[in-house]
């Protein structure tokens, strides 16, 4: 498996939080702005590692091919996650969805109320269609996952 210090290392839901994003937001005036800073968002994602792009690994439903690993750390029991997609907007909103869940237990992942976190960020309303089945994907995987390890 991947080296556990990538995981620990991916600012993204440790020192970028979900008020940054949404600060982000309301200071930008505009979606094409609010575009842009989704992928400069994305450009934070660390390196995915190329062994790790596997079936088992591969986000099904996304119009994009992406892959999610995991680690869950056993002393805090926190999970941590890895993303990466071949789109630039996709590794923007999968950088967005590492902000929400990332360096959480499973049962406080679980407790997030997603769907409010996009609603106020109003994204589901200025992505397409297909984008916004594959941000559902990811996050039914995230979330099918945390209840797996939550349930161990």
């Amino acid at each position: 498996m991947t080296n556990t210090q990538a995981f620990l290392d991916n600012p993204l839901g440790q020192s970028v939080t979900m008020d940054d994003v949404l600060d982000a937001f309301e200071f930008l005036d505009d979606w094409e702005e609010r575009y842009a800073y989704i992928i400069d968002l994305g450009k934070q994602l660390p390196a995915f590692p190329e062994a790790e792009r596997r079936e088992e690994h591969y986000v099904h439903g996304c119009q994009s091919q992406v892959w999610l690993i995991h680690h869950l750390d056993e002393s805090s029991g926190k999970l941590f996650l890895l993303i990466d997609s071949d789109a630039l907007i996709v590794r923007g909103l999968a950088a967005i969805i590492m902000v929400a869940f990332n360096g959480r237990t499973p049962k406080d992942l679980l407790a997030v109320d997603v769907d409010e976190v996009f609603e106020r960020l109003d994204l589901f309303r200025h992505i397409s269609p297909t984008r916004g089945n594959g941000l559902r994907a990811m996050i039914g995987k995230i979330r099918d996952l945390a209840a797996t390890l939550n349930a161990a």
